[in-house]
């Protein structure tokens, strides 16, 4: 998306509205404008430093002036706290409502002493994802823990295939754990795979391209496999912000 952004930016140019609007008006315009080919600008802030405006397209942040005649990409960091101010604002803009997960489609593991589970965690995964696999060893040594783990193919067929033969399975969580942990494939089955469906439409909406994706109870998304150790310490942050 940034390079394409680029692309088209250098290539076409921006022109000034000269209409009296506000600012984030003008700017969104004319940046739709410049990009082009129906593009949708989802938002335009003060970025609160150096006088910019962050913009985002597509989930992508990017930085312009009030006339919007430049633009700026890559991260603002606070020298002071060096804290990185656009993904913080990254962070924020991907975080979702964990409360409107369609958890019922998921496969469902309670770990903990006498099953209690307390944390929650919900992860979108491909069974022929060489770091969902991972993810899936590193989240046997973390205890006290609900995984809501939704199935979502998005390799290859035949992880659609395996994702089939899973969803199928009499035992879910026995069998998504006997190919991720053993390597042993579930035996073909048919059934209504209309929850698969499902699964795939909130993936998309979510705008997750890649697997493991992990998402904590606040709202936090984790993109990419997390060693247990940084997946703990993640937990622990979410928990104190409530």
């Amino acid at each position: 998306m940034i390079k394409q952004i680029i692309a088209t930016f250098f290539t076409v140019g921006i022109a000034v509205a000269a209409c009296a609007q506000s600012p984030e008006a003008d700017i969104k315009k004319n940046v739709e404008a410049a990009l082009g080919k129906g593009a949708k600008v989802d938002s335009v802030r003060e970025a609160g430093a150096l006088g910019l405006y962050e913009v985002v397209v597509g989930g992508d942040i990017l930085y312009t002036d009030k006339k919007a005649s430049y633009l700026v990409l890559g991260h603002i960091v606070d020298p002071r706290t060096r804290k990185d101010l656009t993904q913080a604002r990254l962070d924020k803009l991907s975080a979702i409502k964990f409360s409107e997960l369609p958890l019922d489609l998921a496969i469902k593991q309670v770990k903990g002493n006498g099953g209690n589970g307390k944390r929650t965690i919900a992860t979108f995964e491909d069974p022929n994802c060489t770091y969902c696999k991972k993810l899936a060893k590193e989240l046997q040594g973390v205890t006290d823990i609900t995984i809501y783990t939704f199935v979502y193919p998005i390799l290859s067929q035949d992880s659609h295939d395996k994702s089939k033969a899973i969803w199928c399975s009499s035992d879910r969580v026995k069998a998504w754990n006997d190919y991720m942990l053993k390597g042993t494939a579930p035996a073909a089955a048919n059934c209504d795979t209309s929850g698969l469906d499902k699964v795939m439409g909130t993936a998309q909406k979510l705008r997750i391209h890649g697997t493991p994706a992990i998402f904590l109870t606040d709202g936090t998304r984790l993109p990419g496999f997390m060693p247990a150790a940084a997946l703990e310490q993640a937990m622990a942050q979410a928990a104190d912000s409530k």
